[in-house]
């Protein structure tokens, strides 16, 4: 998944298969393998598989299209495997967040209004535990209060090969002084977003998840993106910018 990939328009094999992997994962936690989505959507293996291709193309998921069954890795803001941020529905584990910056905007889909989510992470630095309350697209209470989400790769680095790196380099930390521990640790700087920032950063694809059938292709635009972080105050000198 190159950064400049063309504008494009998704097929309706790959709508469909979108659709359905959102609901499947709201509802059970988990995605879907081949037999499930083809079961749901009719879709016979060449056109899954090539659905699922333009659905990594437009970084609505990552799939391993080196594997057999076409592993589904992630669909945002899901992860397949653990990851940073446990999200808790009516106090009950229901699935992992792709990372602590998708964590905020799981409770802005259709089949979780009105439902208060926790979300149990932990500081990138010491692994002391953090947790948040959200609801509808809001964070409702921060433990620590001085939790920030520490992001250590630029947009110019994000989704060269797929999204995993892009996602692993969001993680919660305790404060300040955790952030620039954990910089140390990687041998690297980066941004720090509040969690005010962070959650207006996330609100329009957050808020265009599921409401929208027709939601176009996501893009990597690295200026553009690095225009709209410095734009929410954050400060992007670390990336060099």
């Amino acid at each position: 998944m190159p950064q400049h990939v063309p504008e494009f328009q998704f097929s309706a094999d790959a709508l469909a298969l979108r659709q359905f992997v959102y609901e499947f994962w709201c509802t059970y936690g988990h995605g879907p393998n081949l037999r499930a989505a083809h079961e749901a959507t009719g879709l016979p293996r060449p056109r899954l598989l090539a659905a699922y291709g333009e659905l990594d193309l437009g970084i609505m998921c990552t799939v391993a299209q080196d594997t057999q069954n076409f592993h589904l890795l992630k669909a945002p803001p899901f992860s397949s495997y653990p990851s940073q941020a446990q999200v808790f529905v009516d106090d009950r584990f229901h699935c992992y967040a792709g990372c602590a910056m998708e964590s905020l905007a799981i409770c802005m889909m259709p089949p979780f209004a009105g439902k208060l989510l926790r979300i149990e992470g932990y500081c990138a630095c010491c692994l002391a535990p953090v947790s948040l309350l959200t609801r509808d697209g809001e964070t409702l209470a921060a433990t620590p209060e001085s939790t920030l989400i520490h992001v250590s790769l630029s947009p110019r680095q994000w989704n060269e090969v797929d999204i995993v790196p892009m996602c692993d380099s969001m993680n919660f930390v305790l404060d300040e002084d955790h952030a620039t521990a954990y910089e140390r640790s990687l041998g690297r700087r980066g941004v720090r977003f509040t969690l005010a920032q962070a959650r207006r950063f996330i609100a329009g694809t957050g808020k265009g998840r599921m409401w929208d059938y027709q939601r176009p292709p996501d893009y990597i635009r690295p200026q553009r993106i690095i225009d709209g972080i410095r734009a929410l105050g954050v400060d992007v000198s670390p990336w060099g910018e």
